[in-house]
């Protein structure tokens, strides 16, 4: 039986007469049938969060429910799709209703006519399991897609086909326990439960993003968590274009939630003109982009978020290692805000609902280095970018998140200013995987490599102190050994954590140029220090040769780095010729 609308508030509407509501249950509200959400249960009357614009609506309007909670449709297609915040097609909607998405307008998640080939990867009679992986469908060039049994079906295969089929078309059949199941190319998850999984795992190997700054200093785990808080125009979404287009990710999601409409268009007209660096496909291949922008209803940035984390947990399963970027989990959390006002809910600080802490964790904990329902072993690695009003991180988003993410890369508008780029403030970053993952860059990059990482993180802040000191005294007073150091932090900061993005060398450094190029800078750095106890002054070293060399070595392509790394290393000989002339 339908319901009849009671009350509007905003996106918020009031509904009685519904039967047997559920929580979490989709309703058509109103004659244009707008998408909603049951969120709150109230004696006889449903409080439902609406995803589109209510603008007029009227109390006795009819409200009806289909009983399924809010859901995407997981399937051959996702990849290359851009789609809102519960999964509608932007692009099938525009071709409806224009540029602007017109209320009351759905469009099928995934194009129920197309025909994709499956190959049958197991026979009749085989025992399968919920996650099991039956077949595969060549989805792109760079990603097959994998055909599991739902979670929950247990039994033998009872037939299979293999062919072109659309993905409503039954592909397989499981029987057991007297029961049998038909098996699609498709399959519905509610965005809201996690899918599950066998067991998480420790987090042993980090995610290679190219990007000096976070592999050398602020590592994240593949599979782990990390926050990009910053303040207006300090590169929080270049930095995710740069980890979208060059992680060591097999599949990347990116959801921008809230953010302004000019940022969301530069990233939808950028991102289709990607070329995938490691095959030199379309980057799109491997992505889907979900599209929230600031004026879209919030009701739907709320759930933009679930929906990209389930659309990441679908690929995690079939073992593939994922890269989500969400930007930003502030937009999100005013969303939340909203919403609970509207509830009349008592407010925590500043106006978040006293539940906002939970509601951050529960999203950071579903990424996660797992073994899959089918053996194998799949990774979700989440990033969020935080934007605090001001920079201001005390505030309770940037905190939350801080308690649940153990990676921080701390943006700064003063650097951003300065042009130096990625603006990540060594200073206020940090990264708990750091010791975690020191075994792994051991074995695979340098043995002496945690030595070079702490030798530069105590370089860069004796140079903090130091700078203090020289705002009393002056640069003239300091000892050399301290004017050394600022000249070897100078070095570290503008040759080796600067990076140019659209540089098409300097924009991505392999673990194996990154570690030569700090190894070399501290070779100089030693080199120096023994030059300026045998008497030699930092103004005699300040036009080495090798220092100008350290300074082209990130344009040195990656073939040839190793000859240019000896190139360097020769050219020192000259300071310790200046050593040997002042022991004389």
């Amino acid at each position: 039986m339908a319901g009849t609308i009671y009350r509007i508030s905003g996106p918020v509407v009031i509904a009685e007469g519904l039967d047997n509501p559920k929580m979490y249950d989709v309703v058509k509200v109103g004659e244009m049938e707008l998408i909603g959400e049951i969120i709150k249960l109230d004696g006889g009357r449903a409080i439902i969060q609406v995803y589109e614009d209510t603008s007029g609506l009227r109390p006795g309007e009819k409200v009806g429910s289909t009983g399924a909670q809010l859901s995407v449709q997981l399937g051959p297609g996702l990849m290359g799709a851009i789609y809102d915040g519960i999964q509608r097609p932007l692009d099938k909607i525009k071709a409806v209703s224009g540029d602007f998405i017109a209320r009351g307008v759905n469009a099928d998640p995934l194009d129920p006519m197309k025909k994709w080939s499956f190959k049958p990867v197991v026979k009749n009679g085989d025992e399968v399991k919920g996650g099991d992986i039956i077949g595969e469908v060549d989805e792109t060039t760079l990603i097959k897609h994998k055909v599991m049994v739902p979670p929950g079906i247990t039994g033998k295969i009872a037939g299979i086909k293999e062919g072109d089929f659309t993905i409503k078309d039954v592909i397989a059949k499981v029987s057991g326990n007297g029961k049998s199941a038909e098996i699609k190319l498709v399959q519905n998850w509610p965005v809201r439960i996690p899918r599950p999984v066998v067991d998480k795992m420790i987090l042993d190997a980090p995610l290679i993003t190219g990007q000096r700054v976070l592999d050398s200093l602020f590592p994240v785990a593949k599979g782990g968590t990390a926050a990009v808080p910053g303040p207006f125009g300090s590169g929080k979404t270049i930095i995710q274009h740069q980890l979208a287009k060059w992680a060591d990710a097999d599949v990347i999601i990116y959801i921008g939630c809230g953010e302004r409409g000019n940022e969301m268009t530069e990233i939808l007209s950028t991102f289709p003109e990607l070329k995938d660096p490691k095959s030199g496909r379309p980057l799109m291949d491997r992505t889907v982009l979900i599209a929230n922008t600031s004026n879209m209803p919030v009701a739907a940035r709320e759930a933009s978020i679930y929906t990209g984390m389930t659309l990441a947990e679908y690929y995690r399963d079939m073992g593939y290692s994922v890269a989500l970027m969400a930007d930003s989990t502030s937009r999100w959390a005013e969303a939340l805000r909203e919403i609970s006002g509207r509830l009349e809910e008592m407010p925590g600080e500043e106006g978040y609902p006293a539940y906002l802490g939970r509601k951050v964790a529960e999203f950071y904990e579903r990424a996660g280095k797992v073994h899959v329902l089918s053996g194998g072993v799949g990774s979700i690695t989440a990033v969020g970018a935080v934007s605090p009003p001001g920079g201001d991180t005390s505030e309770p988003v940037s905190q939350n998140t801080l308690r649940v993410t153990r990676v921080f890369w701390a943006l700064d508008a003063a650097l951003a200013n300065a042009r130096h780029f990625p603006s990540i403030n060594w200073l206020n970053s940090y990264s708990l995987y750091a010791d975690d993952l020191a075994k792994w860059y051991s074995e695979n990059v340098g043995k002496d490599w945690h030595e070079l990482y702490q030798n530069t993180m105590k370089t860069l802040q004796k140079e903090a102190e130091i700078n203090e000191i020289v705002q009393l005294v002056g640069y003239d007073a300091l000892p050399e050994p301290d004017k050394l150091t600022l000249d070897v932090a100078k070095v570290i900061r503008e040759d080796y954590l600067q990076q140019s993005a659209f540089d098409e060398v300097d924009t991505y450094t392999s673990m194996h140029k990154q570690y030569l190029m700090l190894k070399v800078i501290m070779e100089l750095a030693d080199e120096e220090l023994r030059a300026v106890k045998k008497g030699v002054s930092t103004e005699q070293l300040s036009g080495a040769e090798a220092k100008q060399k350290i300074a082209k070595m990130k344009f040195v392509k990656e073939e040839g780095i190793d000859a240019y790394y000896d190139d360097v290393r020769k050219s020192m000989a000259a300071i310790e010729a200046m050593e040997a002339s002042a022991a004389k």
